[in-house]
């Protein structure tokens, strides 16, 4: 009855009970078996996960192994990495002699003042002067990017994706090379208004070296700074693919064809919603003692039923305040995740909800037989309504016959894939259409069966919008449809791979799959920068998503720079006042125009402007 969990009894060793889940029955079962045969010498878990860890070559053994492990600092050195030995030497200063994991434990802009101060004597001045010069000269590079808030032992592994590009920015304005073609995707990333000039600042520094620099952007500043601006449009996917205007941000603004130039114009803008009900009720999440990484043992309110941003510099602590305390203790809380949350006191309210979701830009899917279709559940639908035809019934055909993930009606060449994958070894894996079905993923006989004159491998080719029209009169098939195409993505074919969807319009599927829901009013959903990758026009879309799900009862808590997203909140809480040891604490909280007037706000003066 209960599959993840397998109940053991061992009275012969007077053991009583033992409950375990079924990954570890699975790791060691044999083991279990030997114990109930009297074998005594039973290892242990503890030192059986361990031995596997060393020893295994086996990556999916190892996976199953480290979700029973967490990381803790070692118990010699207590997380500093070093021997004593090496930690005893310290550089002399003027106030504050360090070792060098004192050093690396400084954020780089602390790390810049702090070399400011070092003592040397005549003779280590002779080797040591320009060693110092050269470290600060790169400390300088990474301040210049926006990214002085990070500590210089700060695992790579935590860096956000938008920070690691700013990195390898830093390492070529240290080359100091010209005549390079620089290729940049989004680097505003999680960047604040206050630390967008820096970044700007370093593009047209390499520019005036004598190098080109292309940068795919939505950041209105990055974009009015530009030289010369090419614009795609006018729609996504099949619906674009045209170049609408090009030339200087002014002659851009001027093309009447460009839906950019008009936002940069005004002729369009993202409209602050009308006042809405803000729910004044006494229902709040509130994280009591969050004091993990940088945050300063700070208590922070979050009223429900409301759209939540939370703002503030990079660095100032909001992921870790949203993702690992708040996501983490709601999800060991309803999903008993094994995620140990960050450290804090306690987190009340927890009660008035009833699930948590995180809507992020993961892939829906790592494969070609992973689509929209499957992924918000309308397939389903489609292969029983295929399965009534009287065809499929005089065959005997069931709605298995239709699904691609399993023998029967699918092509056996590809497995149903519609690709055949080629291994290349030492580079990327190639794709070529599967020549028994031409792409279509079915056999000869499962596409004989047609409705209204379309196999189901047509159905699948069909845009969403098509498919709308085509299912109208189906509610159990429009309805879900129809979330699709309120997110904007009627342009998506139905079996499109995952593999070719963006960030963005991943996020968006996994938005109308709860807009195809039915609503508790008690769901709090998590997101992270969800504006990334996506256009004026793209965000206004997304709002109206978001004001849906507000609409029904539920939180939703955003993490955000964009400041079109911000001013349509109904509570912005903006950490600061600065990033990394700078930041922690709540500098402001309440409506976005209460935050426009605060006077410690760093995101209050760029709001002003917009409101």
């Amino acid at each position: 009855k209960h599959p993840d969990k397998i109940k053991l009894f061992l009275p012969e060793k007077n053991m009583g009970a033992m409950e375990i889940d079924l990954p570890t029955w699975k790791m060691c079962s044999g083991k279990y078996l030997a114990l109930l045969n009297g074998d005594d010498s039973f290892e242990g878990l503890s030192t059986q996960a361990t031995r596997l860890l060393e020893t295994t070559k086996s990556e999916m053994t190892k996976r199953n192994v480290r979700r029973f492990m967490s990381a803790k600092p070692c118990p010699d050195c207590g997380g500093k990495r070093l021997k004593d030995e090496i930690l005893s030497v310290t550089l002399r200063h003027q106030t504050q002699p360090l070792s060098i994991e004192g050093f690396t434990g400084l954020s780089i802009g602390d790390a810049i003042t702090w070399l400011d101060g070092v003592i040397l004597s005549a003779v280590q001045a002779t080797y040591a002067t320009e060693v110092l010069r050269e470290v600060r000269k790169r400390l300088t590079f990474l301040n210049t990017v926006g990214l002085g808030y990070l500590s210089l032992d700060r695992q790579s592994g935590t860096l956000s994706g938008g920070e690691s590009q700013r990195i390898r920015l830093a390492t070529q304005l240290g080359a100091g090379l010209a005549g390079v073609l620089y290729v940049l995707d989004e680097p505003s990333i999680g960047l604040h208004q206050a630390d967008n000039e820096k970044l700007i600042a370093t593009l047209k520094n390499l520019r005036d070296v004598g190098n080109t620099v292309i940068v795919v952007e939505h950041d209105e500043d990055t974009i009015r700074a530009a030289d010369h601006l090419l614009d795609l449009g006018p729609g996504a996917g099949e619906n674009g693919g045209e170049l609408l205007a090009q030339g200087t941000p002014e002659e851009v603004i001027a093309n009447p064809r460009s839906i950019t130039g008009a936002y940069l114009s005004g002729r369009e803008k993202i409209e602050i919603p009308p006042a809405t009900a803000f729910a004044t009720e006494t229902r709040e999440l509130v994280v009591r003692g969050a004091r993990e990484h940088n945050l300063k043992n700070i208590d922070v309110r979050f009223p429900l039923g409301n759209f939540i941003c939370v703002t503030g510099l990079s660095g100032s602590g909001k992921s870790t305040l949203v993702d690992d305390i708040l996501r983490r203790a709601l999800f060991r809380h309803f999903y008993h995740s094994k995620d140990k949350p960050g450290d804090h006191d306690s987190i009340e309210g927890m009660e008035h909800l009833d699930k948590a979701i995180v809507i992020d830009q993961a892939p829906i899917g790592r494969s070609p037989r992973s689509n929209p279709a499957t992924y918000i559940g309308v397939f389903g639908p489609i292969r029983d309504l295929f399965s009534q035809l009287p065809a499929a019934r005089t065959r005997g055909y069931e709605p298995g016959r239709f699904s691609f993930n399993v023998a029967g009606g699918r092509c056996e060449t590809c497995e149903g894939d519609g690709l055949i994958r080629i291994d290349m070894h030492f580079l990327s894996d190639v794709y070529v259409t599967c020549e028994s079905c031409n792409g279509r993923r079915y056999n000869r006989e499962t596409l004989d069966i047609t409705y209204r004159g379309k196999s189901i491998a047509d159905i699948l080719e069909m845009t969403v919008d098509e498919a709308l029209a085509f299912f109208q009169k189906i509610p159990k098939i429009s309805q879900q449809l129809r979330a699709l195409r309120d997110v904007g993505l009627g342009y998506v074919r139905l079996g499109q791979s995952a593999t070719t969807l963006s960030g963005g319009e991943a996020q968006r599927i996994k938005l109308a799959t709860e807009l195809g829901k039915t609503a508790t009013g008690k769901t709090v959903y998590l997101l992270d920068e969800p504006t990334t990758g996506l256009h004026f026009s793209d965000i206004a879309t997304l709002l109206e998503v978001f004001y849906r799900l507000r609409d029904q009862g539920n939180t939703l808590i955003v993490i955000e720079h964009n400041l079109d997203v911000i001013k349509c909140a109904d509570w912005v809480i903006d950490m600061g006042p600065g990033g990394g040891r700078a930041g922690g604490s709540v500098v402001a909280e309440g409506t976005p125009s209460m935050i426009a007037r605060s006077k410690t706000s760093r995101t209050g003066p760029y709001l002003k402007r917009l409101l």
